[in-house]
Parts: structure tokens; C-alpha cells; sequence
């Protein structure tokens, strides 16, 4: 059941317009599937994807990794500070009042600036499968266990959807992204799955170019399948109904996996996108379940 919606002064009323509206600029999937849940829900997770792209933002700027790793330390003394009920930012006095609201756990926020210093340290180049395991789970299943919270899960088994969808979530971000990420430095493809093709260098520009990189692309993606393919027994054991937007999202990324195998991993600079129409069907499809 959703709580009350408390009462709004100016300066809370002008933070959540601004955090609505970085979401609907940044044309993000997760919009779709938010759309599902109640005003309130729906509010909660449009900050809790503000707070992402705060830190995201930092880890992607320009500035020296000193800087980035003191303004992630300044989100990390944030967070503190919410737990100890004295939130000093506008999006900070949101991010408590949800965490109150719908028992968000201060690790998971952690967690995600912990993903976000891995990038801001130096850039990720081919890390081992259990680097990139760790990777995922605080950049992405973090976010999961966050939102299956406001969706209105709090089991076990929500965190489970959340560790398998995420994971799935990731391996298909970083699938779609080589080409951007390579631009900046970075290689998110693992170590161990380089050497079983064949591929020992670390060069995004060198790998991205290997004769090889399709087989290493496709042992991802069936990586991500695997992961696709734990959620429905996990989902099975949740409230069906609040659940539903971690089924909508599921539902576009896995086509948009889908997409990306069948255009293959030589065109890396065309990209792969759902078209609009595709994610209103798809949310209508899993969203009235």
C-alpha cells in the first residue's frame, strides 16, 4: 500500500519538477515501465534515477580522478547524512523522505557509489569475471534492490529479480555501448572471455577491432540470456502487481539484446535503439499482466 503523500514546500515542489524533468530529457527506457506505478511510486523512482545520473555524471566528466573521487566522497558523507536525518541537499531531502517511506537500504546506495568510484579511479579495461561481477551488482543490481522497494517488494525473492535483472540490465548496456565506452578508455568486456577467444590485449581501439570480437560479444550475450532467463522463477514469488514494471523492463532490454545480436558486432557505430511504438507495446504487454 502506498503511503500518503506528504505535504510539499516551494523548494521541494520546484526539486522534484527538476528531477521529472531530467528524467523525461534523458529519454531513459526505465520511463516507460515508471509510468506504471502510482504517482507516488512513480516520484520515488524519478529520484532515485536523479541520484544515478548525479553520480554517473561524475564518474563520466572530464575532471582529474582526484576530483571525481572527492565529489563521490561528498555523495558518500549524503547519504550519511540522510540515515542521520539531516539531508543538506534539495535532492537529498527527497532521496530521505523515500528512503524512510519505502525502507530503501543505505548499502544499496553505497553500493552505487562504490560502482561509480571504480569508473572514476581509472578507466575499466577487461576486468576479470569476478571484477565485472562486483561491477554489475553495484551499478545496476543496486538500482534493483532500490526499486523493487518502491515498487512495493521487500522479499527475498524481489532482491533475487533484482540481482538476475540487473546483471541482464548491465551486460546489455555495456553490449550497446562499446563503441562510446571505447571512445573514453574504457573496455567493460571480461578478461577471461578475451583469452578464451583469443583476444590478450586491453586497447579498446585494438579489441574493438579484433577478428574475434563477435564471438566474445555473443559469449556476453549469452551471459545476459542466462541472467534473463533466472528472473521468472524469482518474479514468480512477488506480489505480480507491483512487480510489473521490473517485467516491463526486463521485456525492452531483452529485445533490445535481441536487436543487438541481430545487427551483429561489426557496426559498432550504427546503433540499436527500440523504437518508441515497441516500448509502448511492450509495456502494455507486460505492464496489464
Amino acid at each position: 500500500m502506498s503511503a500518503a503523500p506528504l505535504e510539499a514546500s516551494s523548494v521541494e515542489l520546484d526539486t522534484r519538477e527538476a528531477i521529472h524533468a531530467r528524467v523525461i530529457s534523458a529519454g531513459t527506457s526505465f520511463y516507460w515501465a515508471m509510468r506504471l506505478l502510482p504517482e507516488d511510486r512513480r516520484e520515488a523512482m524519478f529520484a532515485v534515477y536523479a541520484f544515478c545520473r548525479e553520480i554517473d555524471d561524475i564518474a563520466d566528466s572530464d575532471d582529474p580522478a582526484a576530483a571525481k573521487l572527492v565529489a563521490l566522497a561528498l555523495w558518500r558523507d549524503e547519504i550519511a547524512a540522510i540515515y542521520a536525518g539531516r539531508p543538506r541537499t534539495p535532492l537529498a531531502h527527497v532521496l530521505a523522505e523515500i528512503a524512510q517511506r519505502y525502507h530503501l537500504r543505505r548499502e544499496d546506495f553505497l553500493a552505487l557509489i562504490d560502482g561509480m568510484e571504480m569508473d572514476a579511479r581509472e578507466a575499466v579495461r577487461a576486468p576479470s569475471l569476478e571484477v565485472f561481477d562486483l561491477y554489475c551488482d553495484r551499478v545496476a543490481s543496486a538500482v534493483g534492490r532500490l526499486s523493487v522497494r518502491i515498487f512495493g517488494a521487500e522479499s527475498a525473492a524481489a532482491d533475487r529479480v533484482a540481482h538476475s535483472l540487473g546483471r541482464a540490465l548491465q551486460m546489455t548496456n555495456i553490449l550497446r555501448d562499446l563503441a562510446e565506452d571505447g571512445a573514453r578508455g574504457r573496455l567493460y568486456l571480461p578478461r577471461e572471455l578475451l583469452i578464451a577467444h583469443g583476444i590478450h590485449a586491453t586497447d579498446p581501439a585494438v579489441v574493438l577491432c579484433h577478428p574475434e570480437l563477435s564471438a566474445v560479444c555473443e559469449a556476453l550475450a549469452e551471459r545476459a540470456e542466462q541472467r534473463f532467463a533466472e528472473v521468472p522463477a524469482a518474479m514468480a514469488q512477488c506480489p505480480r502487481r507491483a512487480m510489473r514494471p521490473a517485467a516491463v523492463m526486463g521485456a525492452v532490454y531483452h529485445a533490445l539484446l535481441l536487436r543487438l545480436r541481430r545487427r551483429g558486432w561489426r557496426d559498432l557505430d550504427r546503433p540499436v535503439e527500440l523504437p518508441k511504438a515497441v516500448k509502448l507495446w511492450l509495456a502494455l504487454r507486460y505492464g496489464l499482466l
